[in-house]
């Protein structure tokens, strides 16, 4: 099997569509496309593709519609998704987040900035903490290899980004990661204008754990802790 790295644009801007293919067929990436969210779906069924990016302003089904719809499929909910947003559309990109979407970039954006995100949130799906398999509290077990996560013996849907984060906060418990940190390790840049990205997903990953979520400490004005184990 090839190693060839697949990317589907979802856009009803087909010159945007023409110039990014261009260029990221030279970065050895190969290209699919789709012009509105229905036929943005059909698509990814058919390919599989190593990562989505999404537009959200287009016709038939938005993009936060499709992401929303492609996290809730249990076999297409680990394809990475980079959100594109116009300048200004703070509150979709949010949504975007809370939907699932692992990263976003506006328009108009510097494609060079493009491509490392890009290369950033595939690296992220490459696997978290291979040395270790598996992580296990008495109420939560995170299962690296299988990418599964139960509370109390309950499965626990996670997007690919609060999968990599809460991994990260539980290789090494008792130590304050912050959110500068997290950016890097977990986003892949660190700019403090995205620090709220940090929060937003830690506040929806405290919220799917349930009462594990209470692992998760708040280290005020630095980070975030995952609590020392502390059982027998």
């Amino acid at each position: 099997m090839s190693n060839e790295k697949t990317i589907l644009i979802v856009d009803d801007d087909t010159e945007l569509i023409d110039f990014l293919a261009l260029k990221l067929n030279k970065e050895n990436f190969k290209i699919y496309r789709a012009t509105d969210g229905e036929s943005g779906f059909s698509k990814l069924q058919e390919i599989r593709p190593s990562l989505i990016l999404l537009d959200i302003n287009m016709p038939k089904m938005n993009g936060l519609e499709l992401c929303k719809k492609i996290k809730l499929n249990e076999t297409l909910k680990h394809t990475p998704i980079i959100m594109l947003t116009a300048k200004g559309e703070t509150i979709d990109r949010i949504l975007g987040l809370e939907f699932g979407a692992d990263d976003y970039i506006t328009k108009p954006f510097n494609y060079r900035e493009l491509i490392l995100r890009i290369k950033n949130v595939l690296k992220r799906g490459d696997g978290t903490s291979r040395e270790r398999k598996k992580y296990e509290w008495p109420d939560l077990t995170v299962d690296i290899e299988n990418h599964e996560v139960t509370v109390n013996g309950e499965a626990v849907r996670l997007t690919s980004t609060e999968f990599k984060l809460l991994s990260n906060l539980m290789e090494k418990p008792g130590q304050v990661k912050s959110r500068d940190y997290l950016l890097e390790r977990i986003w892949g840049y660190n700019e403090k204008i995205f620090s709220r990205t940090v929060d937003t997903h830690i506040q929806r990953l405290r919220t799917k754990l349930k009462t594990a979520g209470n692992h998760i400490e708040t280290v005020r004005g630095v980070g975030y802790r995952f609590e020392e184990k502390v059982y027998p």
